[in-house]
């Protein structure tokens, strides 16, 4: 019921519990008097007692208020005074409260009989999935991004499993809880207030869900959008790279790190399409963690992005692939991995180096296998011979020497050039092609051997270094098994 209106020096807050206590008091005393109006003319007001006991009254204000006539309203509020005090007392009885313990036993029983079932049903499924897990973990060509799946993908299934099953379990517990307050009069209105926390809770994710649908339908269309134009991006890059698409200025190498960017800037621009759509999206928390976070990442990473800018532009440079023989700064060996951070160059002596890309960006690099895949590349080593020494037959044993060498190209064929004619001997530098440029100090020393055999063969000395002697009487240089006959 309500109170509209005050009623002399009482107002509506004083009157409302006045009346209560006499409706639990009539509840309480158990008397069989019957609830009825009694009009009192010269107050124009109308009471609603209980035999010779007043109850309430009933004004013109009331009934203004409630917009009926006050006769109807005081005898609307009698019956429902009446129906109170009768529902009271059936339920402050023994019989009532012995069906409420009945039904508070069953009650949980039948909630521990469902949580028991359900915890069961858990680890069965729990046991079944992890079975699954391991069997197809253990099935052959499985890794990568699948096995990290697997691995990671497992235990937060069996968290979700196990969360889902906690709310369950609290979602009935409240529910037995609150059925059981609301059984004994005394805790009925503990249960009311109970199931109203958890109607409103409920009520409030139900709203807020109905409510972001426009919100989520845009951020749902956007999501596809962005996944299709991945996939249209994708088919273009693997078509490039096998070769299958040509396009102007793009070479194949170029496919994936190009395809990377594209996929960085769709996933940007579709992170700030549905950035305003998403919950909290507009909130200033939000914002304000998004702009702290901005600050630490710039703030911290300007050498990393810097040595992804630099790689970025290598990328597009191409000065070198995997697998060239390069030289970067003092560092001499070959690419065996590019990434947009660093670039790993494993050494002739087997030692791996790892070259920021900013370094890199900022130091020559020598690439030897650049252009020895099709023009070759020349290798060049000096000698100092004698005057004594015929010039031509110089350049033929060097010439000799170097085709004699394995890995030498013998197209184009190699030739030698008289760098300086010094005061005791002239030097000679024989240049020689190659196509195996990641076998280049082999090569030299196979060169190098082949030289000293040819000269020691023709009785030919090599004056490096340069020998100040008397030709009476000096032994040669040669070895001896290069010596001619009679030779000291």
């Amino acid at each position: 019921m309500r109170i509209y209106a005050p009623l002399g020096a009482f107002s509506v807050a004083d009157r409302a519990p006045a009346i209560q206590e006499r409706i639990l008091a009539l509840a309480r005393k158990g008397a069989s008097e019957g609830i009825g109006t009694r009009p009192i003319p010269s107050e124009r007001a109308s009471s609603v007692v209980a035999g010779p006991l007043l109850i309430m009254t009933v004004t013109e204000l009331d009934a203004e208020a409630a917009g009926v006539p006050r006769e109807e309203l005081a005898a609307e509020y009698a019956a429902k005074i009446q129906q109170t005090i009768e529902t009271y007392r059936a339920r402050h009885t023994w019989a009532t409260l012995v069906r409420a313990v009945f039904r508070t036993v069953v009650a949980w029983a039948v909630f521990a009989l469902l949580a028991w079932t359900q915890w069961k049903a858990g680890r069965i499924l729990r046991a079944s999935l992890e079975q699954r897990f391991r069997r197809r973990a253990m099935e052959s060509g499985i890794g990568g991004v699948n096995r990290l799946l697997l691995e990671r993908g497992r235990p937060l299934l069996m968290a979700t499993i196990r969360a889902m099953g906690a709310l369950t379990v609290l979602f009935g517990f409240s529910f037995v809880l609150s059925y059981t307050f609301g059984l004994y009069p005394q805790t009925a209105n503990i249960s009311t207030t109970l199931w109203d926390y958890i109607a409103s809770v409920f009520h409030a994710v139900a709203r807020a869900l109905w409510g972001y649908l426009p919100s989520g339908g845009f951020v749902l269309v956007a999501i596809c959008a962005a996944h299709y134009a991945l996939r249209v991006l994708r088919f273009l890059a693997d078509a490039i790279g096998r070769g299958d698409l040509s396009i102007r200025g793009m070479h194949p190498e170029m496919a994936e790190p190009t395809y990377q960017l594209a996929r960085l800037l769709v996933l940007l621009v579709a992170l700030v399409v549905v950035f305003p759509y998403l919950p909290g999206g507009n909130s200033d928390a939000f914002k304000g963690i998004s702009l702290f976070v901005g600050v630490l990442l710039s703030l911290g990473s300007s050498s990393a992005v810097g040595n992804v800018l630099a790689g970025l532009v290598l990328t597009y440079m191409r000065p070198y692939h995997s697998g060239d023989r390069v030289k970067i700064a003092d560092t001499v060996g070959d690419v065996v991995e590019k990434s947009l951070l660093v670039t790993r160059v494993r050494t002739i002596k087997n030692v791996e180096v790892v070259i920021p890309n900013s370094a890199i960006l900022s130091s020559q690099i020598h690439n030897y296998s650049a252009l020895a895949r099709s023009q070759g590349l020349i290798l060049n080593t000096t000698v100092t011979i004698g005057y004594d020494s015929p010039w031509r037959t110089v350049h033929d044993l060097l010439t000799n020497a170097a085709l004699a060498t394995d890995g030498i190209s013998h197209d184009p064929a190699p030739f030698v050039l008289e760098t300086s004619l010094n005061d005791y001997n002239v030097t000679y530098e024989l240049n020689a092609y190659t196509g195996r440029a990641n076998e280049i100090q082999n090569i030299y020393s196979r060169l190098h051997e082949a030289i000293q055999d040819g000269f020691d063969r023709a009785g030919v000395e090599i004056m490096s270094p340069a020998y100040h002697a008397l030709r009476d009487g000096n032994a040669t240089t040669i070895p001896t098994a290069g010596r001619a006959a009679g030779q000291p």
